[in-house]
């Protein structure tokens, strides 16, 4: 899947915006990640759990601030974050759509604060594949065992996903004298960097959140996965 702007003509400003873009210079960074994770139980079960995700997503998402917004949208403040001495408090909207053919779609939505100076595209997929317990990451024998479940589960659930951002961020005059190449791979870098603070530990809580509700225990570190991917080579 291929990333695209929120926007697609980022340099066509509003007429208020034009007058002061002569002193702004603008970026795109991105990054692109996999992974993925292991229930314990029937991918039923954990499509029905996902689904609601009204009961788990804020609690799964703290300490991150957010706020629901229609259905199945969540406002996210995502922290203070800044390079060069130039810090932004980003905040994004994100939709979590209906399963489509087994397949989840989270998209950014924008936001109407593009006037702050830099505007979000979220992109991810997940999907679901039901596998027979033998094909488990080890450990899930152990697992059972030490919670006292004799009853071993007949096949678990892998979750898998891809998620795809892109930030456009306006910088002041006084950044854009700086190598941009610096600017570039610096803010491609940074960028990463949350998404690595952010994506496992939501992965995590979300899998614990799950198996607790379930009564079950909780899968060892080597179910879950999580890479960043050259969307370049994918696209080859």
């Amino acid at each position: 899947m291929q990333c695209q702007y929120v926007n697609p003509n980022p340099d066509n400003f509003s007429e208020h915006e034009l007058s002061t873009a002569i002193d702004l210079k603008i970026a795109h960074f991105q990054a692109h990640f996999e992974g993925c994770m292991e229930m314990y139980s029937d991918a039923q079960t954990v499509a029905e759990y996902l689904n609601q995700h009204e009961g788990w997503f804020c609690r799964c998402a703290e300490p991150l601030k957010t706020e629901p917004i229609g259905n199945n949208g969540y406002i996210l403040a995502v922290g203070k974050y800044g390079a060069f001495g130039y810090d932004v408090e980003p905040r994004m909207a994100v939709v979590l759509e209906p399963p489509l053919n087994g397949v989840y779609h989270m998209h950014s939505i924008p936001l109407g604060e593009e006037h702050l100076g830099y505007q979000i595209d979220y992109q991810a997929l997940m999907s679901l594949s039901e596998v027979a317990a033998s094909q488990a990451a080890s450990g899930l024998e152990s697992a059972f065992r030490n919670q006292g479940i004799n009853q071993l589960p007949v096949v678990v659930t892998k979750v898998t996903w891809e998620l795809h951002m892109d930030v456009m961020v306006k910088f002041p005059k006084l950044i854009s004298k700086l190598p941009w190449k610096v600017v570039q791979t610096t803010g491609d870098r940074l960028l990463s960097e949350i998404i690595r603070q952010i994506s496992p530990r939501l992965t995590y809580k979300v899998q614990q959140d799950f198996h607790n509700r379930m009564n079950l225990p909780m899968p060892s570190k080597t179910g879950r996965k999580f890479q960043k991917i050259d969307i370049n080579t994918l696209a080859a």
